[in-house]
Formats: C-alpha cells, structure tokens, sequence
C-alpha cells in the first residue's frame, strides 16, 4: 500500500464548549466530500459520552461523530488519551482505547509526559492512511498554567509541528478580547503555530462584524478564516459534554409520552437519550437532585454512572426512589440502561475499589432480584439482538461488572444465544447493558407503542446524517476551506 502524505492542521479554542466539536465535524464531511480521506483526532479528552470502536476500545463520543462524518471507521487512535471522570478515585485513564488504572488531577499533570509518545504515536498511525488530519484541542489554549507537559493544545502542536486555527465564540461575548488576550499570553513559540482563527456562532447581520474581524486580524496577525453564523440544527447531532443535559429542553406542542430521568452527578453515555429527544412525540423530563419526579411520567429511565455506587447514593438521598416505587404503584414502567441497571438490583459491592473505596457495597433499588459485582474487566463489544419481545436491535456494550441473579431468568435479551439483562416478574421493570438501544429505530417505536404511544415515524441515523449534509454545507459557505487545506500542512 502506498504511504499517504497527509496534510495536518488542529483546531483550538479560547476556551472550552467554543463549538471545536461542531466545527471539525463539519469540515470533515465537507472535506471528505470534495473526495479527501479524512481522520479525526484528539489528543487528550475528559468525557463519560464514549463510543466502541471497530478495534476493540473507546473513544470520545464527539471523535465517533466526527469519524462517522469522515466516513471512516473509528479507532482507538482518533482519540489515544481519555480521561473519564469518577468519584474518589479522580478520573479512569483510558489510553489507546484501553483502561490503564486512575488518576486524580495533580497526579496526572505527572502522568502526562510519558503519554506524548504514545500520542504522537497514534497520530503518525492515523497520518499513514490519511489524507487531512483533523485536529481537536481541548478546553482553552491560554491555559498557560497547565502548558508543561501539555499535550492537548499547544504543547501537542509544537511536538507534532501542527499549524493551529483559534476558534472563538461570539455568543458568549468578548469574542475579541478573547482572541486578542489568547495571543498576548502565549509564548512566542506557541503563539507562531497559529495560522488563522474563526468566530462561532455568529447571530445577525455578518456586516455589523466586518470592523470586528478586522480589529481581530490587527491585534493578532493571523489570517481570518470566516464568521460562522450559529448552526441551529447541532442540537440534532449527539452531543459529547454533559453541560448539553443543562439545555432549555424544546417544547413539543403534541407530546404524547412523558419520560422522566434523573440526571446524576457522574452520569455517562447520556447520549441513550438524543434519539428519544429527536422524537416529536416523546417529552423528556430531566430532573436533577432537588427535584421531583413527575407523578405522570410514563416511563422512568435510569441512565449509566462512571460511579454507580456514589450516584446511587445521590438516587435514595434525592428521594428518588421514593418517586420511582410511587411510579410502579401507577403501573408504569421502569428501564436502567448500564449503571442505571446495575442500580435496580438487590446490592452493588466494589471489593477492588474500581470506581470508589475498596470494600465498598450499597443497597440498591431492590427492584429486579439481581446482584453485582464490579470488576477491573471492561466489556467493549458492539452488539445485535432481539429483546424478549421479539424486536431486532443493534448496539453496543461498555462497562465494568457482572450481574447475576434469579431475574436473569427473565433476560431483558438475547444476543447471539446469550442471556442479556433482566427483567421482574411483573414486567414493569428492565434492566440492560445495551447501550444505544433508542437509535434503533425499530425498538424505539416499539417502546413508544408499548407506552401508548403512535409508533414512530422517525429515521434517526439517517436524520444525523442528513444533518452532517447540512453541516458541512454551512461550514463550506462560511469558512474559506481553500485557505485552511493552504495552511494544512
């Protein structure tokens, strides 16, 4: 096979949840589309939204997207440093798509220089099969605090001698003192490797902003790369930062199904719920610690924990489990999706102290007759099936832990011949490991017959693609692509 000689160029921004997700995610599929082979990557990210990846780890949700833009298969190597924030422990250390133990913040800051060549590593991987490497940075560049040892912005950037593109939001205001106060406070050498910058997010008439963009090119020397209007339709695509569960929910004027879901302190892989949010007939209700369960809810939906034990806790101490056993009384029913699960049963006991104190054991719900167990085993697995309904579903796994118990008998599914999951003698509660069961579109419309419900009419994956079209349309009218694939390099 013939060695490509990819072009490389990283975006960063002034700060974190600046639209850098977005943005690459759109320039991949444009670029991708003018016949380029693209390859997302990220040198170091903190999520507990993960995808599964077609080489037997994970990665970032937002490097899946960004990849599935690309139209490439993901790889461990798109996002080589994952760090997945838990309780007591810090955060787990995900390198190369493997757990590699846990670590809390000043530790890491240690951690991180031996992890560089490891990074590099997976880059110069992607770069062999690639065309354009796509580059994310991660929270602000001008966190000169943190520059020693980086290797998420800058200190990456002069390592791999990437050119950098600076990303700023306008919404949040102070878009050009931002820019501006990001090039005052970087080191000569850092600040040299930035080639040009974008303004996100742009609400209005552009003109009113031709003097601001100006006033940016003067106070930086760097080339402008466009004004990017905001892009309404990102709240269709899954989103990778729990600060989207924080979102003004959009209201539905002909909701039919009410799904309540309590939104614990370590929640993770919260993007179970975008196909159920993209559904014109499904309300959900999110509600935090303080707040109550609404009595008509339809459904009560348990997503999964980075630290189910501490999040179950926060469960009983919110009375959550009070409003869950009145929502039974009514007849509804209740699903756990992973950690969710793991909170139905009898107990959970973490005797290695995976996620929290070794020894540590806490009752459950006691609302599905099983127990467990949590293990430093990881399950990284796509899966296909069908529930016990006989509904086809395609999916994938990813925790620590084994459940056992006489309500297994009942398996939530089957997958491939194996019991998966488990569900009560009464049939109001589901317990599972699946995760992505709702982007199925044939299982999300029976769950919304089944809760009373038309069933669905909706396509969600191919709605996120239709939206990654329109994406990379917005960003080729806005952004000058021309100019980026010139300081690519």
């Amino acid at each position: 096979m013939t060695q490509r000689l990819a072009r490389t160029l990283m975006f960063q921004g002034t700060g974190s949840d600046v639209g850098k997700s977005l943005v690459v995610a759109g320039l991949a599929r444009a670029f991708t589309l003018r016949g380029l082979r693209v390859m997302p990557f990220k040198p170091q990210n903190m999520s507990n939204n993960a995808a599964v990846t077609d080489d037997g780890g994970e990665i970032g949700r937002a490097q899946a997207l960004q990849a599935r833009a690309a139209r490439m298969p993901l790889s461990v190597h798109m996002n080589p440093v994952l760090l997945k924030p838990q309780s007591e422990v810090g955060a787990q250390l995900v390198v190369q798509g493997q757990v590699e133990g846990n670590a809390r913040a000043a530790e890491y800051q240690q951690i991180k220089a031996r992890l560089m060549p490891r990074v590099l590593e997976s880059f110069d991987r992607l770069k062999a099969k690639a065309d354009l490497v796509l580059v994310e940075g991660a929270g602000s560049a001008s966190e000169i605090n943190l520059r020693r040892n980086d290797i998420a912005n800058m200190g990456f950037a002069r390592a791999a001698n990437v050119p950098v593109v600076l990303i700023g939001d306008i919404d949040r205001g102070g878009v050009i003192a931002s820019l501006a106060g990001t090039r005052t406070v970087l080191d000569p050498a850092d600040a040299a490797l930035i080639e040009g910058f974008i303004v996100n997010r742009f609400r209005g008439d552009p003109s009113l902003f031709a003097d601001g963009m100006r006033m940016i090119e003067a106070f930086t020397g760097w080339n402008p790369i466009g004004l990017l209007p905001h892009f309404a339709d990102a709240m269709r695509l899954p989103a990778e930062d729990a600060l989207a569960l924080n979102s003004v929910p959009v209201s539905k004027a002909f909701a039919q199904i009410r799904i309540a879901v309590p939104i614990l302190p370590h929640v993770s892989n919260f993007d179970d719920l975008d196909p159920l949010d993209a559904e014109p007939a499904v309300e959900l209700v999110r509600v935090r610690p303080g707040g109550v369960l609404p009595a008509d809810a339809d459904l009560v939906l348990l997503l999964g924990s980075k630290a189910t034990i501490a999040d179950l806790k926060v469960l009983k101490s919110a009375g959550f489990d009070i409003d869950i056993a009145a929502h039974l009384r009514r007849g509804k029913p209740v699903i756990g999706l992973c950690g969710g699960y793991q909170m139905l049963g009898k107990h959970v006991a973490d005797p290695d102290g995976i996620e929290g104190p070794a020894g540590a054991m806490e009752p459950g719900l006691g609302l599905l007759d099983v127990e467990t167990r949590l293990t430093g085993d990881k399950r990284l697995v796509a899966v296909t099936g069908r529930t016990a309904d006989g509904n086809s579903f395609a999916g994938y796994e990813m925790h620590v832990g084994e459940t056992v118990g006489g309500d297994c008998l009942r398996p939530f599914a089957d997958i491939m011949g194996r019991r998966e999951g488990a569900v009560s003698a009464s049939g109001l509660v589901s317990g599972t490991y699946v995760h992505g069961l709702f982007a199925d579109d044939g299982q999300r419309s029976a769950w919304l017959k089944r809760l009373g419900g038309a069933p669905s009419q909706l396509h969600y994956e191919q709605g996120v693609e239709e939206v990654l079209d329109r994406l990379a349309r917005h960003i080729e009218q806005h952004l000058d692509l021309d100019r980026l694939l010139t300081i690519a390099r």
